[in-house]
């Protein structure tokens, strides 16, 4: 969901939503690398989706258990942009995965 990613993710994340993921899409993905797939909470599940359809791709991956929210109240660092910096302090996002 675009507006879950502008509100919070993980600097340097990208948004490559799991219904997107073709192997067109992830080719030029560096296959040295480990993807991490994220998602709002622990109630939402498609960094699971997501995760297992990159391994299906060929991609290594891990899932980041409990979400974006988890990473947040570990006390790391997230990058969101500015226009919805004032809505994510009133109205947390929905997942519709």
């Amino acid at each position: 969901m675009p507006e879950a990613f502008a509100s919070a993710r993980i600097p340097g994340a990208v948004n490559l939503p799991y219904r997107d993921m073709t192997l067109e899409s992830v080719s030029k993905l560096d296959s040295d690398l480990v993807y991490i797939c994220s998602c709002e909470s622990i109630h939402c599940n498609a960094a699971t989706k997501g995760a297992l359809k990159l391994a299906e791709l060929g991609s290594k991956v891990k899932r980041l258990s409990g979400g974006i929210t988890a990473w947040q109240a570990a006390g790391y660092p997230v990058d969101r942009d500015i226009s919805t910096t004032a809505l994510t302090a009133v109205t947390p996002s929905r997942c519709t995965c």
